[in-house]
């Protein structure tokens, strides 16, 4: 089964190559997703509320995003603390589903991966292709606020994030997205016509 890992900072274009590919009838696995899944389950959220204070908890005691963003994203030491509770579960579910999708027989699998630092020490170290779709930083700002981020926030994501240089070092395959999303949806659509001929 071929893993496709889709790379790049937010707001650069991730979700239109991945939709460009599952339109193709690849299933997705989005790690984002995976992260905000594991947040309900209980010894996660015991952990979060040790490290982060039980004001990241609604009344029904479900993890509120944003609160926990904000305390987590504070500081780099804060981004691993959250990491060390989050990311071997992440790991754990993903895991799970690639099992299961070999078990069904999918024959390639997208997996959209905003949190990537390098091939080596994570879950793209077994990509067979990964794929960074890259765009100007002001661009993705633009991008981000206009579908609801707060600016300071995208901000301070994005400086956290690597940079596009490391992302084209780490990638096999490069889409630059400064145009529209039609025109990236067909870039990718076109370069998996060829991969997969």
């Amino acid at each position: 089964m071929k893993k496709l890992f889709v790379i790049g900072g937010m707001g650069a274009g991730k979700s239109t190559a991945s939709k460009a590919l599952t339109d193709q009838g690849l299933p997705l696995i989005d790690l984002d997703e995976v992260g905000h899944d594991i947040l309900k389950w209980e010894i996660v959220k015991e952990e979060l509320g040790e490290t982060f204070g039980e004001d990241i908890f609604d009344e029904e005691g479900e993890v509120i995003r944003p609160k926990l963003a904000a305390k987590a994203f504070k500081t780099p030491a804060d981004t691993r603390k959250l990491n060390r509770i989050t990311m071997p579960r992440i790991e754990e579910a993903y895991t799970e589903r690639m099992k299961e999708l070999e078990a069904e027989g999918a024959e390639a699998v997208v997996v959209e991966y905003s949190a990537f630092k390098n091939r080596e020490s994570s879950l793209a170290y077994s990509a067979d292709v990964v794929i960074a779709v890259l765009a100007p930083t002001d661009v993705r700002i633009q991008r981000a606020v206009a579908s609801g981020f707060d600016e300071d926030d995208v901000r301070r994501r994005i400086a956290r994030q690597i940079t596009d240089a490391d992302r084209v070092e780490a990638a096999d395959v490069v889409f630059n997205n400064n145009s529209t999303k039609d025109e990236l949806y067909n870039k990718v659509l076109t370069w998996w016509n060829g991969y997969n001929a």
